[in-house]
């Protein structure tokens, strides 16, 4: 089995995996993030969405194997433990999660939004939001959390992520 050396939430883990276990997987069942959601299986809906070098990444999509070497940011591992990072706190605030379901790929893909774009319109927010999707809330207290979350980074915290976009409904 290959080994693999990965920075997860900030520990540093080296495993032997098996070539086809997923990265959601390896993060569900080997370290217990169990806030990385299995919402389709299919890479449709985005729930298991975590940080991958700063980038959004489906992580039912990449296999354990390929995130050998890299940084992992979970929804677990978002706030720095003194309190709820300003995305995790703006959904809150703006009743942007109902069931809650899509809610941790919803915010990591909106950390990421904000690192590259800190003061999206709210186009901007739905594309770069597009690919994570939610059955319960219509998205626009999704649109005002990120709203407010850019308002609150703003020459403030920021994360570092970097990358790629999904896809979300307008």
């Amino acid at each position: 089995m290959p080994r693999i050396n990965v920075n997860v939430d900030g520990v540093q883990r080296e495993d032997d995996v098996e070539p086809r276990v997923l990265l959601v997987h390896y993060l569900r069942d080997r370290l217990g993030k169990t806030g990385t959601v299995v919402g389709c299986d299919t890479s449709n809906c985005g729930s298991c969405t975590v940080l991958m070098d700063g980038v959004s990444v489906k992580s039912c999509t990449v296999l354990a194997v390929q995130a050998d070497g890299t940084d992992i940011t979970t929804i677990q591992g978002l706030s720095a433990g003194n309190g709820l990072h300003p995305v995790q706190q703006a959904f809150h605030d703006q009743h942007g999660l109902q069931c809650g379901f899509c809610t941790p790929g919803m915010i990591m893909a909106a950390v990421d939004l904000l690192s590259n774009n800190p003061d999206p319109s709210d186009d901007e927010i739905r594309d770069g939001l597009e690919g994570n999707l939610c059955r319960c809330t219509g998205y626009e207290n999704i649109v005002r959390a990120v709203r407010q979350a850019a308002s609150a980074q703003v020459g403030g915290e920021q994360s570092g992520a970097t990358g790629s976009r999904e896809e979300v409904p307008a």
